[in-house]
């Protein structure tokens, strides 16, 4: 189980029972008579929980201050005669047509100028007083009107706030950011110091001459940069919170979210912030076709969605059947990939599926966007598919409340992702991604769970501790992280980390800055490789033994002069490799320290996948971290375990052979005793001994 520790699991997941199943419902689209078929067409699916309303302002409010809630009503009804449970959305995703013909300053306003116009959505900028008024103003009337209906479990809070649009630059937007900044900072003073604006003869003498970093004729004040990044998410969860402030004063027993769009491609909102004021967490994923270990990408973010809900069950607010309409190539769901994947979803954490949206679509944007029901209905792939998932889900009941086991952590913080990709730096090749992903492939191939955690959250009770490209950090944030080293983890420390503090100002004294204590190390000078340069190293654990046989491992990206300085009561640092080409022939890449009842490991380059297995390999064996269970070959393997202590081990079958897999238990899904394989492409789901 998690170590970390949240508040009680929200009033959401006991107004439901089992694994929730359903989707967005936008039954404005269609009239009565299909209505009525959706009816029992969930039944058969067997549907439990539906989000209802996300972008229906224009009809529900067709004229300013005029409603029309009769066919809301109906359906809100009619639903809770079936026994579905809704998630009713504030309806403010898309600003309808009057409201910007009657107020266009309520439209975002990009770096260079241009005005972002209707005729989509997310059209507005959260810091717009007037938007704001009216926003708070349907809400209201929302949740005045159906404050008391049995069908209401959870509020959708708007839609995927910072899609499209996350970083807003007009005048109001300049105000607000002005605002945030005396607040942060307290005095200009402050904020000069803390900007370094001594340089380039960029000081100020009041906020008021303070800007958002618009287009410039040249590189712009990284610590500008980096405080407009902050600023950008604060907005849009405040905006968030001036609509939550209307629901709990009028519904203060619901509970409310909005749907995140946690992946390895959101950079823009900080959502460990964001958690705290969403009682559930709920994340929107889409699958990229053209990758090939896109399984991967999904439990990657499926992880990091887990470990900003602090370990707790959270809800998949969205997916796909099958395909999308907005890649390049929107190639479908290969037969029993959706299973694979809402499977994936559960076994890392979520007590909800739920597919963008209910019935494809017949005009619109997005009417090539799969569904749960397609344009062909019944008889199709998809929709079998999905009544399958329906069944599957129903059985899989006793997994609900259950959490993620997991005894390795990754180390992660937007801050950290923002200000590592700062322009003038070293390499723009370095990736805040990049290696925590190689790391992350390598323990997803090996069935072994990994958590995503704050720099500051508590790392108790973790084996194994990978930080990777933690470019900026607070001082507290690198003691938390020594701390869990000399408590007994197996920390590694890869290259651009402790560079800086929070202000994007240098550690001075040398690299790696904040851990140059914890790992006996110092970094005289990076050496960045060129586009297409590698660097060999020598091959010092390749075989686990400290032998050297064969080639070296190759490393990319990044290099440096390493040193190994210092000796403590835990010793010096150990060269476990070296780099074996000029101009750092001889210099360390790997290194290795004991500290405390744990040990700190340092990682200079971005090893080839060879490289990373190996390192892997070495770290896995002395932390003692292992898999959920034996597994051939293609199988994703992760554990929950209940308040009672019982596991379900989730085996996922990616290959298209059957494979072998070491649990004694029930086969929930069968409902019988498991044989020990799992066929191709299938799943099972083993509620252990």
């Amino acid at each position: 189980m998690s170590p970390q520790e949240k508040s009680p699991a929200p009033a959401v997941w006991t107004s439901l029972e089992g694994i929730a199943y359903g989707g967005d419902y936008n039954p404005e689209q269609w009239p009565v008579s299909v209505r009525m078929e959706d009816l029992e067409l969930m039944k058969e699916a067997g549907v439990t929980f539906l989000s209802v309303g996300i972008f229906s302002w224009g009809l529900l409010e067709p004229s300013e201050g005029e409603y029309d809630f009769g066919w809301l009503d109906d359906v809100l009804d009619n639903l809770a005669a079936a026994g579905i449970k809704v998630a009713l959305a504030t309806a403010t995703a898309a600003p309808p047509a009057w409201l910007v013909r009657k107020h266009p300053e309520i439209l975002p306003v990009t770096a260079d100028g241009t005005v972002l116009g209707p005729g989509s959505r997310r059209h507005y900028t959260p810091s717009s007083a007037v938007y704001r008024r009216y926003a708070t103003g349907i809400t209201r009337v929302l949740a005045e009107r159906y404050k008391d209906h049995p069908a209401l479990a959870l509020w959708h809070v708007d839609n995927e706030l910072g899609c499209h649009v996350s970083e807003f630059y007009g005048d109001e937007d300049a105000a607000a950011f002005r605002a945030w900044l005396e607040r942060r900072y307290g005095s200009i003073d402050a904020l000069n110091a803390a900007w370094g604006t001594a340089f380039w003869s960029q000081h100020y003498a009041s906020f008021e001459e303070i800007l958002p970093p618009r287009v410039a004729p040249s590189t712009l004040n990284p610590g500008q940069q980096l405080d407009f990044q902050r600023f950008n998410s604060w907005a849009l969860m405040d905006y968030y919170g001036a609509l939550l402030e209307v629901l709990r004063e009028v519904t203060p027993g619901v509970p409310a979210t909005t749907n995140l769009m946690v992946s390895s491609a959101t950079k823009s909102m900080d959502y460990f912030e964001w958690a705290q004021d969403l009682d559930v967490i709920a994340n929107d994923h889409y699958l990229v076709a053209a990758d090939p270990e896109r399984q991967i990408e999904l439990a990657f973010s499926a992880d990091l969605t887990r470990g900003v809900a602090g370990g707790d069950p959270w809800i998949l607010m969205e997916h796909s059947t099958s395909a999308v309409n907005w890649q390049p190539r929107n190639q479908p769901k290969m037969p029993g990939e959706m299973l694979r994947n809402s499977l994936a979803h559960v076994a890392r954490g979520a007590d909800a599926v739920m597919f963008f949206q209910w019935r494809q679509s017949f005009a619109g944007s997005e009417k090539f966007h799969s569904a749960m029901v397609p344009h062909g209905g019944r008889d199709t792939r998809v929709w079998r598919e999905v009544v399958e998932l329906g069944a599957s889900l129903k059985r899989l009941a006793p997994v609900r409340g259950s959490r993620v086991e997991s005894r390795a952590a990754i180390v992660f913080d937007y801050e950290a992702w923002w200000a590592s990709e700062i322009d003038s730096h070293p390499s723009q090749d370095v990736k805040y991604l990049d290696l925590m992903r190689a790391f992350h492939r390598s323990l997803f191939l090996r069935g072994i769970s990994a958590d995503f955690v704050h720099p500051t959250a508590s790392l108790e009770g973790y084996g194994l501790v990978l930080v990777c490209t933690l470019y900026n950090v607070t001082d507290a944030a690198a003691a938390n992280i020594a701390s869990a080293a000399r408590a007994g983890a197996t920390v590694l420390v890869s290259y651009f980390s402790g560079i800086v503090d929070e202000r994007d100002h240098i550690r001075l004294g040398g690299y790696p800055g904040a851990f140059r204590d914890l790992l006996g190390v110092t970094v005289e000078e990076f050496h960045p490789l060129l586009a297409g340069s590698t660097v060999k190293l020598s091959n010092g654990l390749s075989d686990g033994t400290g032998e050297s046989p064969g080639d070296g491992w190759v490393g990319s990206v990044w290099s440096e002069h390493v040193r190994v300085v210092g000796a403590s009561t835990d010793g010096p640092a150990e060269v476990l490799a070296t780099f074996t080409e000029y101009p750092l022939d001889g210099v360390p890449a790997l290194t290795r320290r004991p500290a405390g009842a744990g040990s700190a490991w340092y990682l200079a380059t971005f090893p080839d996948q060879d490289g990373i297995e190996a390192l892997v390999d070495r770290l896995l064996a002395e932390s003692g971290v292992a898999a959920a269970a034996e597994a051939d070959q293609g199988v994703e393997l992760t554990r929950r375990r209940d308040a009672d202590g019982r596991g379900f081990v989730f085996a996922i079958n990616h290959s298209r052979a059957d494979a072998t897999v070491r649990v004694a238990g029930e086969e929930l899904l069968s409902g019988e005793r498991f044989a020990g394989t799992v066929p191709a492409g299938g799943v099972a789901v083993i509620a252990e001994d």
